[in-house]
């Protein structure tokens, strides 16, 4: 069975696509092998590569993709495509999706086994936006979307806002770029007034901030890739020196 997904990520948007990828994986069986394929480095030495986890397996190229939704299963190998044989006899310098990932996933689907695609690597793309950082009383994350509804969603989980100590209700503090805001954690977005932010865990297990029949991404001028840094605390502005007469 071959389900399309999507063919609506934006162009080379790796975030967007890994987080619609990372959306998606959990609600297919075990043993679904997926193809993902936004690859602006396609014909550079960027390797193609197979992620094995105990669930499924993950087809495309190594730039960070694969990652977001490879982590949640829980990596066991990574594997260079290197084996000619597991391609199109022509490769193309810009098509790869076809020459090479979706012929690796059609022998994958025969049983081939991955181990015969090519060596294992350790060093691959594991991007920041995979996973956020803890910095102290401070979680420190990205944007990694942003919804049709202007909805900024982040990477940070409810198992990363547990670090910091927050639970539904609670207010806290959150940088958005270069603005400072203070929220609570919703339940719905029905929880605040019209035009008023919030902040919620969504659809995807995630911490996002909207407004409430509005549109966060055109309030507050913030795109999918912008840092975000949240916590229980106030942040703190350094002092001013006084500067001294002479």
């Amino acid at each position: 069975t071959i389900i399309d997904l999507s063919h609506e990520v934006k162009k080379f948007d790796i975030r967007m696509g890994a987080f619609i990828l990372a959306s998606a994986a959990p609600y297919f069986p075990p043993g679904t092998i997926h193809v993902a394929v936004v690859d602006p480095g396609v014909g550079t030495r960027r390797r193609p590569i197979i992620v094995e986890t105990p669930r499924a397996l993950y087809v495309g190229p190594d730039n960070g993709i694969l990652m977001l939704a490879a982590q949640k299963d829980g990596i066991c190998h990574v594997r260079s495509i290197t084996n000619r044989r597991c391609m199109l006899p022509e490769i193309s310098r810009t098509f790869h999706g076809r020459d090479i990932f979706s012929c690796a996933a059609a022998r994958l689907a025969r049983g081939v086994p991955p181990s015969e695609f090519g060596p294992e690597i350790h060093e691959y793309v594991f991007p920041t936006f995979a996973r956020p950082s803890l910095e102290g009383d401070k979680l420190l994350g990205e944007i990694v979307h942003t919804d049709d509804f202007g909805n900024l969603i982040t990477n940070i989980s409810t198992e990363d806002l547990k670090k910091v100590k927050l639970k539904d209700g609670a207010s806290f503090h959150i940088k958005l770029g270069d603005k400072t805001l203070t929220l609570r954690l919703c339940s719905a977005y029905g929880e605040v007034p019209k035009q008023e932010p919030l902040a919620i865990i969504g659809s995807s297990g995630v911490l996002e901030v909207a407004v409430n029949q509005g549109n966060a991404s055109e309030t507050f001028q913030i795109k999918t890739g912008d840092p975000v840094s949240l916590s229980s605390k106030p942040f703190h502005k350094p002092p001013r020196l006084k500067h001294s007469e002479t």
